[in-house]
């Protein structure tokens, strides 16, 4: 052979050989191989270096690691070096520049003359939710249920209240046997009133003298708390409580059959929708200058009286909410003003349809409403952000009114919220700046799944886009530096650190903790389409990765694998690096065996706005299937797709559509994997399933309509089901029930995997191999082979 026909033989040879994908085994083996991706990171507060924690090779375990900026020198540093270091999310007062954090459960303090943090606690409880009084001189924190402060100049930490949710040990007895005892004995009734008389001289004396304790607040053994918040100035603690005596409803057990000692072990776990409601809180306002509790109320929370859910319950023979009375909420968060003088509570109806951002006056002691965000289908769980811009009485949240997170303001005296910005995008994670007229924010402004960085001027809501890298997963700010501390990540790249100049944009990698080997390889981009859809939403973006090779079966048209991500809101069709990463390298080996594979954000999915993700209200899997249908069709019309060779597979709730295809549109989909999927939303949680699909007693229509148990009838093609038996998510009873169900209807061409020592997520990576050969064994010889 001449010379020529060598060089050009190399040529058509090698980028076959860059791009040959991994063996199945090595896709799902331990992810190690790949190298790590950063789970998080956090600056010095010097600013001369950054802290990054990692999963440690050959280990389940993590360790940090240090970067000084100057000399570029990372290292991981070991338990003695720790007690140097500052932590993650620390609080900041602004006149003084010192800052506050916990880490391991201690306090610790950072002045602004000291090149390493002050440690202020060490206890064998946890310490958290650090704060700085008014003149920064003090630090307020939460031990238990007990509210601490240190002051830093008298070098003395004291608890400022001290919850006690029992009764008084000498109040008087509600019970008639004991009020008996105390009628007919004296000397019981003289006991009684001596230890009242020295408890309330206790109360007195820690009253009058600065240098006791406070006393004990016996709340009642009748509430617990749920969360709380102690006012800068310490004179004022709101506490949200509910009954102690609520009970969830009958939990599930799930049996471990693989143990060490050989017997069956039961674990409990979650109890199912709708089996009892989630517990209504009350909120509480303690004054500890004065030692009185104040129940605050809600009557003035517009809406708060109204039934969302009345002509459902009445198609059932359910009687509404009364009339005058509240709706059952949780309270979601709470904002102190940096003075103390006002707080803001983000209140949440427990039927989902409502949100309340109110103003506390305590000196008042009532709520007052400032914003209601209400969504006939539920409100996200997530954008709920809010607080208090610097040096004023305006509030900032996140709100979803517009149809998109969007970041509003609003003032604590009266007046609307006002949109500081509008358009069909997300604005997420908003960090104000030291000056208050400005915050960086997290915003796919550009493209849905483009993520930047953004400098929002809040005064004119000019949205300035910082970065163009389309990967930023998180960031922090430091105070008094003109760099922006990232996580970001790409299609390929797990996420990394770095540096983003806060002016230029640019960004500086500080790791590439990618092995060589993975490094190596030359993976398949997935182009970034939009499918249309045939049902008037719009866009539907989606990864493709067109096929690579001739169709495996001889044929001219190739065969499809359609992947359904899990989660329901999630989004997966982004420039981010996928949290289906293997299931990403699955496709390459698919592609390059000659199918084509399209992931899609299907209606449901997040980062396209609330009219997309409630599509799916009360229809759980119909506007999905819809989509699916419509990249079915976009491929055969524009990429030689076989119609009659289409599979699709999931996890969760990507193996929920996975039973909805192929129950539903037969005549689409001829072979599907569904893994760890949910076959029956009546035996999902509360908290997830509630918000969509109300619960099965008000709305049992909602889940026949969305359970694919359902519509097992009509299975036409070949289905493969795995599950974890020690699924705790979604368990391993719903595979167990629709296999039932498929026996029950004697239908044929399924199999269930199961996997005794996995849980949802899996683990061990035979595990995955094995689920995801089968999952290859099954396309090939259906869609794949010869027909």
């Amino acid at each position: 052979m001449n010379n020529k026909l060598i060089t050009a033989a190399l040529l058509l040879l090698a980028p076959f050989a860059l791009a040959q994908t991994p063996e199945l085994r090595q896709i799902m083996a331990d992810p190690e191989w790949m190298g790590s991706p950063v789970e998080q990171a956090w600056w010095s507060l010097d600013g001369d270096a950054v802290y990054y924690r990692i999963k440690r090779d050959e280990s389940t375990l993590r360790d940090i690691h240090r970067i000084d900026l100057a000399s570029g020198d990372d290292e991981r540093l070991d338990f003695a070096d720790h007690a140097g270091i500052d932590a993650a999310n620390p609080v900041f007062h602004r006149d003084t520049g010192r800052a506050a954090f916990t880490r391991d459960g201690n306090l610790f303090v950072r002045l602004p003359d000291q090149d390493r943090p002050q440690q202020l606690t060490r206890t064998t409880d946890t310490d958290s939710q650090p704060t700085f009084g008014p003149d920064g001189d003090r630090i307020l924190f939460r031990r238990g249920n007990s509210w601490w402060m240190h002051d830093l100049v008298k070098q003395l930490a004291w608890p400022v209240a001290d919850l006690k949710f029992e009764d008084e040990p000498d109040a008087e007895p509600d019970d008639s046997l004991a009020k008996m005892q105390l009628r007919l004995f004296s000397s019981l009734r003289e006991d009684l009133d001596d230890q009242r008389e020295r408890r309330q001289e206790a109360e007195r004396a820690a009253h009058e003298d600065p240098t006791r304790s406070p006393a004990p607040w016996y709340l009642g053994e009748g509430m617990q708390p749920t969360q709380s918040s102690l006012s800068p100035d310490g004179r004022w603690l709101l506490v949200a409580v509910q009954s102690a005596a609520h009970q969830p409803g009958r939990t599930d057990s799930l049996p471990h059959y693989v143990t060490i000692d050989g017997y069956i072990e039961q674990e409990e776990k979650r109890t199912r929708v709708g089996r009892n409601e989630p517990a209504a809180q009350s909120l509480w306002l303690l004054d500890l200058e004065q030692r009185e509790k104040h129940e605050l109320s809600l009557d003035e929370l517009p809406g708060i009286q109204d039934d969302p859910l009345a002509d459902l319950k009445k198609a059932q023979d359910i009687d509404p909410l009364p009339e005058g009375e509240n709706r059952a909420v949780s309270f979601m968060g709470m904002q102190w003003h940096p003075d103390g003088h006002l707080a803001a509570v983000q209140v949440r109806a427990n039927d989902n349809k409502d949100r309340w951002l109110a103003v506390l006056d305590p000196r008042e002691a009532e709520l007052d409403n400032r914003h209601r965000l209400t969504d006939e289908a539920w409100i996200n769980w997530a954008f709920n952000d809010f607080g208090w811009l610097p040096d004023s009485e305006t509030l900032w949240l996140l709100s979803e009114e517009s149809g998109y997170s969007h970041f509003y303001t609003v003032d604590a005296s009266g007046g609307s919220a006002r949109a500081i910005t509008r358009g069909d995008f997300e604005v997420m994670n908003p960090v104000m700046l030291p000056e208050g007229d400005h915050a960086i924010v997290l915003s796919n402004r550009s493209h849905p799944g483009k993520y930047d960085l953004y400098r929002l001027d809040i005064a004119g809501g000019n949205l300035e886009r910082i970065t163009e890298h389309r990967g930023i997963e998180d960031f922090a700010v430091l105070p008094g530096h003109d760099q922006i501390l990232v996580r970001y990540s790409e299609t390929y790249l797990p996420a990394q650190v770095g540096l983003v100049n806060a002016n230029s944009g640019e960004l500086t990698a500080l790791t590439d903790t990618r092995t060589e080997e993975y490094r190596a390889i030359e993976w398949q981009m997935p182009e970034i389409v939009a499918v249309e859809s045939s049902h008037g939403a719009g866009a539907i973006w989606s990864r493709f990765y067109p096929a690579r090779a001739e169709p495996p079966h001889g044929g001219d048209r190739h065969p499809v694998v359609m992947f359904v991500h899990g989660a329901g809101y999630l989004q997966n069709v982004h420039y981010r690096y996928p949290q289906y990463f293997r299931e990403q390298m699955f496709h390459n080996l698919l592609t390059e065996r000659g199918y084509h594979v399209l992931d899609m954000d299907f209606r449901a999915s997040a980062g396209y706005g609330r009219d997309w993700r409630t599509a799916i209200y009360r229809q759980m899997g119909t506007p999905e299937l819809e989509d699916y249908i419509d990249g079915a069709d976009w491929l055969i019309d524009n990429h030689d797709a076989d119609p009659d060779r289409i599979g699709i597979y999931g996890g969760s709730y990507g193996g929920f559509m996975a039973f909805m295809a192929l129950f539903n549109a037969p005549e689409r989909f001829a072979a599907g994997a569904a893994l760890r999927p949910v076959s029956d939303w009546a035996h999902y949680n509360h908290s997830y399933t509630s918000n969509i699909l109300n619960t099965p007693e008000v709305d049992p229509v909602a889940y026949e309509r969305s359970s694919p148990i359902e519509f097992a009838e009509g299975l036409e093609g070949h289905l493969l089901m795995t599950a974890g038996i020690l699924d705790d998510n979604v368990f391993y009873q719903d595979v167990v029930r629709l296999a039932q169900r498929l026996l029950d209807l004697e239908k044929d061409n399924w199999e269930l995997a199961t996997y005794p020592l996995e849980r949802h997520a899996f683990t061990r990576p035979e595990s995955w191999r094995d689920q995801y050969q089968r999952i290859l064994d099954l396309f090939e010889r259906t869609i794949g082979g010869t027909q």
